[in-house]
């Protein structure tokens, strides 16, 4: 097995990427009648339900920083799942499509092993490109490299039967440090360490990241930043383009 990106990107991500429990409250409604769950791309484990009979993720350095007590897992890609026919109620996959390798045979692998239903949250690019200011006004290269990685939501549902799509909208102390999750704190933004959970900085120049940055920075300290973004200062969430797509299997 190639060496997965998060083996290297994910080093932090028990620290950065803590689930969020208003993001984690929407899942646990899309699954609330499924009594068994394979989760693929499960990553440390977030939005995890208790009902997991497994997980499935490639890198071991994820695999490692899983909590004690989190479900079984196995280290195999979302294209190749180790599991026989049918063997849960549902499938999920949190912010993991855009990683898969060959999406259509991922989400084969999903309906193979679902039952009755898959739920898949993701993110529709040019809704995050066009709202969220960091990509728009900062970093447009990254966007360009964003809309690259996202898989576009029409693709996607086009593979799934009866999809529904329903907003997420990111709470302005969301927990879950992705990409768009501190749009309300852009101090984070500069925080190395913050950035280094976001598979959206591995894409674009870091000379271009570094460039966007400094320029922020500099508005945040003479104060720019706050004043043409007042408005955002006093929302409890925001709709930056993250979806909850549930399916028949």
């Amino acid at each position: 097995m190639p060496e997965p990106l998060y083996d290297t990107l994910g080093r932090t991500y028990s620290a950065t990427r803590r689930a969020d429990p208003r993001v984690g409250a929407q899942i646990s409604q899309a699954l609330a009648g499924s009594a068994s769950v394979v989760n693929i791309g499960a990553g440390t484990g977030s939005y995890e339900p208790a009902q997991t009979i497994a997980a499935i993720e490639p890198s071991q350095t994820m695999i490692d920083q899983r909590p004690p007590g989190a479900a079984p897992v196995i280290r195999a890609t979302a294209e190749h799942v180790p599991l026989r026919d049918n063997c849960a109620d549902a499938a999920l996959a949190v912010l993991t499509v855009h990683h898969w390798t060959d999406l259509a045979a991922g989400v084969a692998e999903m309906r193979r092993i679902a039952r009755h239903q898959l739920v898949l949250l993701t993110w529709d690019a040019e809704v995050m490109g066009e709202r969220f200011w960091l990509l728009s006004e900062y970093l447009p290269e990254a966007r360009a490299a964003d809309a690259t990685l996202a898989v576009p939501v029409d693709r996607l549902v086009s593979l799934l039967g009866d999809p529904v799509i329903t907003p997420v909208p990111v709470p302005h102390d969301c927990t879950d440090g992705f990409a768009a999750a501190y749009w309300r704190r852009p101090d984070a933004y500069l925080d190395p360490t913050v950035r280094a959970g976001m598979s959206l900085f591995t894409k674009a120049g870091v000379g271009v990241v570094e460039a966007g940055l400094i320029r922020l920075a500099a508005d945040l300290r003479s104060g720019r930043w706050q004043h043409k973004h007042a408005e955002l200062l006093e929302l409890p969430e925001l709709d930056l383009g993250y979806r909850l797509i549930t399916a028949r299997a």
